[in-house]
């Protein structure tokens, strides 16, 4: 069970979670504490390249960018240039869509 499990079960189930994830691997784009909101993906073609996801990615759960998709898999990475992995569209949970102080 990582930090953000408790999002990913309400987002499996359809609902839009808000939280103030903590770190600085995506400054720039998400200040730690910041309020974000994260809703469940109807459509996962819609996703795209620089999309801020909350996804898995070899067990630890990350809210960090696409930064690439090959067919249906998805390339996560944070804001300074680290890749976390390659995942497919059942690790993915959710998308963010609103960051606020």
């Amino acid at each position: 069970m990582g930090w953000a499990t408790p999002y990913i079960t309400k987002l499996k189930l359809g609902e839009t979670v808000t939280f103030r994830p903590r770190g600085h691997s995506m400054k720039g784009k998400i200040e730690s504490g910041q309020l974000c909101t994260v809703e469940p993906i109807e459509d996962f073609d819609s996703l795209e390249k620089e999309d801020i996801v909350l996804c898995k990615v070899n067990g630890n759960e990350y809210l960090h960018l696409i930064k690439a998709i090959q067919g249906k898999r998805f390339q996560i990475g944070n804001n300074r240039g680290r890749i976390n992995g390659w995942v497919t569209a059942n690790q993915i949970f959710g998308k963010c869509v609103k960051i606020e102080a």
